[in-house]
């Protein structure tokens, strides 16, 4: 961990801190010098240049770098000079002061001890500048012709500066070295870990809502009894009865009479902390996720320079307007944001805008508009990129898909331009005819795509020939909460991200049809295949029988697929919880989540689920739906144990083992196993190491010493891999020793089954 992630900035060094003053500097420099190019407000910028120009040089004199002291004095006396000019600065005075704001960003970064190596090589380069701002700045037209501060080689001294401007270090830079209590820096673990508790308390106090439902219904059984009490009471005839049958009758009445009192008073407690409860876990989750977020325009501070010098290297000229730059953004998403908004933005210059010859031709001025807007809407993150460029010809994009052989002629003539605009969406696809260093390649939309359905977004096309373009991006507000629907697929639940899901229905099996051995069902007039689910992601079939089966829809427009569960458990929010590296990927699964009654349960990665449904489908091994796949014959399965104190790898290996058809238990550590595997009757024993109460050798010793037990199968699967470690293991009596990167490659089933057999008795 560098510094910069400590959490005190009293362990910044002063090269860390003018790190730090020239990135924020310079970001103002570069922002003020092209509003001061397009002419807005030139004095106000002007001011706003001269002070970041003046701390930059304050900040690089307490440094002791020279250089950079020399040419922030330069850029700003180059400000002094252009203070009683009213024009806007010509092109070539802008990029020699945008050159020296990015030289000065170098010398930022190198360190002390190649500090002066670093000048005397870049001796004649610093030259250069001074002599060119000079030069620039005389050009002016001003009287008072800017001081340049002179060579070191040069017998001329430095201008000097008054004692207050020399001795003393900016504003900023005296905050965050005289009082970094100020600000706190948090390291992305910790606040990822914060943020991951506070999501589990705002889901946790969804539990009370199950809660609530069965007391109200135990409220509902009371009331019952009472009036079953009363009932019974009106029945018997009160004279033939003995008088301590009637005393006990109104005892239980009376009884049943508090009951309910105390009922209604226990059900106004619980509703009153279940309001006080979910209010606090709602403002919790949200303070910490404001924490998180950051501003729209933290995320694209290079985008006005970039489309500055983009548009200018392709002989246009455009300005980039923003929106909505305070809208708050999830840290994850801004990261993985940048990448797609750079795209999309010089796709925006290069395919869009026209240049200024063609556009005074179409009665349009000749500068262009790139615009980026971020706003909230529904729950959701929205982005627009749009240009007033010359749009996208359908015509164009009709031919290329034909000349690529992707559809027919016919089939195109009779697609919306919505419909063939999703053609630029595919790998390789493009309507430049020569590559270009920004584009013709045919790599980016379709990457474009792909990032943004990663986070569970997705993106749209829009365009008007002649007026220009505009993609509309929507993104969860976070990734740290999800909102998925819970299904159950082969006797197990597991999540299905609800941003991934196409569409969910109930179909009656009179409504599935067959087609060249295919089954499939029509929607909106497009027949989709179905698939198994239970067979797509290797488990066995529990399908409930039943007139109507549950569809799941995923997919897009080029691949759709009916996915067959179970049955569906409801719609839930939960926290996402990444799986721990070392174990690998996980065949269709991408992360987990605790439900509100702390089980975990598994989410599906749709794109894996999608690649081993086509796998299934080439290979034309699907199951045909209620027949083949009948789960009526009961047979005995063989047993296993897992013996493990983490609930997430006990859950793993259960499922893995289970979806071969063994029947597995679970004990939570090396004391509950040895319970478990004295009072049961089990084939096999899966073992950790390091666990409380009693470890995996301690288990292993025990169940070695008993008569009963010692030929009991036993497999050590252990985060250790060191070498003492499964010597360790083997001398205590472990059939096998493997370690817990292992479940990806099936390695753990081949050794199960090596050692029981399968999982049929």
């Amino acid at each position: 961990m560098n510094k910069t992630d400590s959490g005190d900035l009293s362990d910044l060094s002063m090269s860390d801190l003018f790190r730090m003053e020239v990135e924020a500097q310079a970001m103002i420099l570069t922002n003020g010098l092209l509003k001061w190019e397009q002419g807005y407000d030139a004095a106000g910028h002007l001011k706003e240049l001269m002070r970041a120009a003046h701390s930059l040089k304050g900040a690089a004199r307490i440094v002791g770098r020279k250089v950079a002291v020399r040419i922030a004095h330069a850029m700003e006396d180059c400000f002094v000079a252009a203070q009683k000019q009213k024009n806007t600065p010509s092109e070539a005075l802008t990029n020699t002061l945008l050159a020296g704001i990015d030289l000065i960003n170098r010398i930022a970064q190198v360190s002390d001890e190649a500090l002066e190596d670093w000048e005397a090589g870049r001796q004649a380069e610093i030259e250069t500048f001074v002599t060119s701002i000079s030069s620039l700045a005389s050009a002016l037209g001003d009287s008072q012709a800017p001081t340049i501060p002179a060579s070191p080689d040069s017998r001329q001294p430095i201008a000097a500066e008054p004692p207050h401007q020399t001795l003393e270090p900016t504003d900023d830079l005296r905050k965050l070295a005289l009082h970094p209590d100020r600000v706190l820096r948090v390291t992305t673990e910790n606040l990822d870990r914060l943020m991951g508790l506070a999501g589990e308390a705002l889901v946790t106090s969804r539990w009370l809502d199950v809660f609530a439902a069965n007391m109200l219904r135990l409220k509902r059984l009371q009331l019952q009894l009472g009036q079953g009490l009363e009932a019974l009471r009106d029945l018997l005839p009160s004279a033939s009865l003995d008088e301590r049958i009637v005393g006990r009758l109104n005892e239980l009445r009376d009884l049943a009479a508090d009951g309910r009192h105390s009922m209604a008073e226990r059900w106004t407690d619980l509703e009153l902390f279940d309001h006080r409860f979910a209010g606090f876990s709602t403002r919790l989750y949200h303070g910490v996720l404001d924490c998180r977020m950051r501003p729209f325009s933290d995320g694209i501070q290079g985008f006005h320079r970039m489309v500055r010098d983009v548009a200018r290297s392709l002989g246009k000229i455009t300005r980039l307007e923003i929106q909505g730059d305070a809208t708050p953004v999830d840290r994850d998403i801004m990261e993985r944001l940048k990448a797609p908004l750079d795209h999309l933005v010089r796709n925006s210059l290069d395919h869009g805008i026209e240049s200024p010859a063609e556009r005074r031709g179409r009665g349009k001025p000749e500068e262009g508009t790139v615009q980026l807007q971020a706003c909230h809407r529904a729950g959701m993150l929205v982005i627009t990129v749009g240009d007033d460029g010359c749009g996208v010809d359908p015509e164009a994009v009709r031919k290329t898909v034909v000349q690529r052989k992707l559809t027919t002629p016919e089939a195109t003539q009779g697609m919306t331009d919505a419909e063939l605009f999703e053609f630029l969406f595919l790998p390789g696809f493009t309507l430049k005819e020569s590559v270009s260093e920004i584009s013709g390649r045919g790599v980016g939309l379709d990457v474009v795509q792909t990032m943004i359905k990663e986070v569970g977004g997705r993106v749209s096309i829009s365009s008007r020939r002649g007026q220009g373009t505009r993609f509309q991006l929507e993104l969860p507000l976070t990734l740290s909460v999800a909102r998925i629907l819970l299904v159950e697929i082969g006797g197990e639940p597991f999540a299905f991200p609800l941003a991934r899901i196409d569409k969910v229905l109930k179909l009656p099996r009179e409504r599935i049809e067959s087609l060249q051995g295919r089954q499939h069902f029509t929607l909106v007039e497009e027949q989709i295949g179905l698939v198994a689910a239970h067979q797509a992601m290797d488990l066995e079939d529990s399908s409930p029988s039943g007139s109507d089966v549950s569809i799941i829809v995923i997919g897009d427009k080029w691949a759709r697929y009916g996915l067959v569960v179970d049955r569906f458990l409801g719609e839930r929010e939960l926290v996402v919880r990444s799986l721990d590296p070392r174990i690998g990927k996980l065949k269709n699964i991408s992360s987990a989540a605790l439900m509100p009654d702390g089980s975990p349960v598994l989410i599906i990665d749709v794109d894996d689920l999608k690649r081993s449904i086509e796998n299934l489908v080439s290979g034309q091994h699907l199951v045909r739906l209620g027949s083949e796949a009948s789960a009526d014959t009961v047979r005995e399965r063989k047993r296993v144990l897992i013996v493990d104190d983490s609930l997430t790898v006990r859950e793993l290996e259960r499922k893995l083992l289970g979806s071969r058809g063994y029947a597995v238990d679970v004990a939570v550590d090396g004391m509950d196993g040895w319970n478990a595997v004295r009072t049961g009757h089990y084939d096999l024993v899966v073992t950790d190491v390091d666990m409380p109460r009693l470890d995996g050798i301690e288990l292993l010793k025990l169940i070695r010493k008993d008569s009963r037990l010692k030929s009991l199968p036993v497999i050590i699967v252990s985060y250790k891999d060191r070498q003492e470690d499964r010597r360790r293991g083997l001398e205590a009596g472990a059939d096998y020793y493997l370690t817990k990167a292992s479940f990806h490659d099936e390695t753990l089933l081949k050794v199960v089954a090596d050692l029981v057999g399968g999982a049929d008795r």
